[in-house]
């Protein structure tokens, strides 16, 4: 290989993002959605390959903080604008921009990454794991009905300027962050984000439209949402397409929902990601109508197995010897001994026996609770050494609330 990797200067932003644009269909995007990026761009975290004069990749890394199960909120680099020009595919140019980040995090001291997979199957060679998934689905209003909650009636809706309401419906997401692991805690600018609505992204729908949701005065909930006109000889079957949709309880998620699935002149509310455990499910009146689908969503990867481990608790009592294997980063690799509960835990490096083997895509994989080490298992991916030490690490591993992640980076 003879491309040089480079901490990005901002000088250089517009030919990297273009080579980025190029690598994902060549379609530029809008000033006002390029601009936001170069503005949230954190430069000493962005990086380019070049041949000569020639951009030729790109990788960047956003600072963030992490819900994990437990409710702590830990430090982790979203891995971000990742691609080789396809003139210089077959190069190592990915894997040594894979190498530089990691080595620069460990360096950094941060234990913990994760990234969202254009294509999914690339990243698992470097150590990422599916550790949680969006659900999707399609409401068919003309055949589904909800049955909401109590004190669903009690609250209040009312139609808001999506700009001017912006601050408030970030303190509900802010609010909204603890409760629930791969939640990102979003930093100043951040916000910015659910407003971009570019007119030639919206493929026929209206503008981005805001609802708020209050009690006594107070705001508990929004959605983000835009309609999408249709007509057929049999009148009108437009969609409800929902951007975002924030309670802070039952009732508030109830009443927006209820609102969304009676638009006017609409005949389906199509939902773009979900957690899988969403309480959406258990409103409706036959889940099959409304045709829910997985999608993979955010990817983790462990940087440093025992501050990672450390970092969360456990619902369940643990005390279990990992075996990992880590051949893109060795020095996870051996034997880690983790013990915790709901207090607290510590990992760390012991000369025992293993009661478990397994890589550390497969810990990354279950970092967050989605995924449960019993089920890894069943594919090959987690082998039992010692009898009974699955299920105790799956309990302990797992959490009650689904991880989701609510937005790209």
């Amino acid at each position: 290989m003879t491309t040089e990797l480079r901490v990005l200067d901002p000088s250089d932003w517009d030919r990297w993002y273009g080579v980025l644009e190029l690598a994902f269909g060549g379609v530029a995007e809008s000033p006002e959605e390029r601009r936001l990026w170069r503005d949230l761009a954190e430069f000493d975290r962005f990086l380019g390959a070049w041949d000569g004069d020639l951009c030729v990749g790109t990788a960047g890394a956003f600072t963030f903080r992490l819900t994990v199960p437990g409710g702590a909120s830990v430090p982790a680099a979203g891995v971000t604008m990742v691609s080789v020009a396809g003139t210089h595919r077959r190069r190592g140019i990915l894997t040594s921009m894979m190498r530089r980040q990691l080595d620069d995090l460990r360096a950094a001291g941060e234990f913990l990454s994760v990234l969202t997979a254009s294509e999914p199957e690339i990243y698992g060679r470097f150590g990422y794991g599916v550790a949680a998934y969006g659900a999707r689905a399609t409401i068919d209003t003309t055949r589904v009905r909800l049955s909401v909650p109590e004190g669903t009636d009690g609250v209040a809706l009312r139609q808001a300027d999506l700009t001017e309401s912006a601050a408030v419906c970030e303190s509900v997401y802010a609010r909204l962050v603890p409760r629930r692991p791969g939640m990102l805690a979003r930093r100043p600018e951040w916000e910015r984000l659910p407003l971009i609505d570019p007119p030639g992204d919206r493929e026929g729908a209206s503008p981005r439209l805001c609802v708020l949701a209050e009690r006594d005065g107070e705001v508990v909930g929004f959605t983000h949402y835009a309609i999408k006109p249709d007509w057929s000889p049999l009148g009108a079957q437009g969609a409800v397409q929902v951007h975002q949709l924030m309670g802070l309880d039952p009732a508030a998620e109830a009443a927006l929902w209820r609102f969304l699935c009676s638009v006017d002149l609409v005949s389906e509310v199509q939902i773009r990601s979900r957690p899988v455990d969403d309480g959406w499910q258990h409103l409706v009146s036959d889940v099959r109508r409304c045709a829910p689908t997985l999608r993979d969503s955010l990817h983790v990867r462990l940087v440093e197995v025992g501050a990672a481990l450390e970092a969360r608790t456990y619902q369940a009592p643990v005390d279990v010897v990992f075996e990992v294997e880590d051949a893109f980063c060795p020095w996870n690799e051996g034997r880690w001994r983790l013990t915790g509960d709901q207090k607290g835990a510590s990992c760390v490096r012991t000369g025992d026996a293993p009661d478990l083997a397994l890589s550390v895509r497969e810990l990354g994989a279950a970092y967050l609770g989605g995924n449960s080490l019993v089920s890894l298992a069943g594919a090959g991916r987690v082998r039992e050494l010692r009898e009974g030490a699955l299920v105790e690490a799956s309990v302990a591993l797992g959490s009650p609330v689904a991880p989701w992640l609510p937005h790209g980076f």
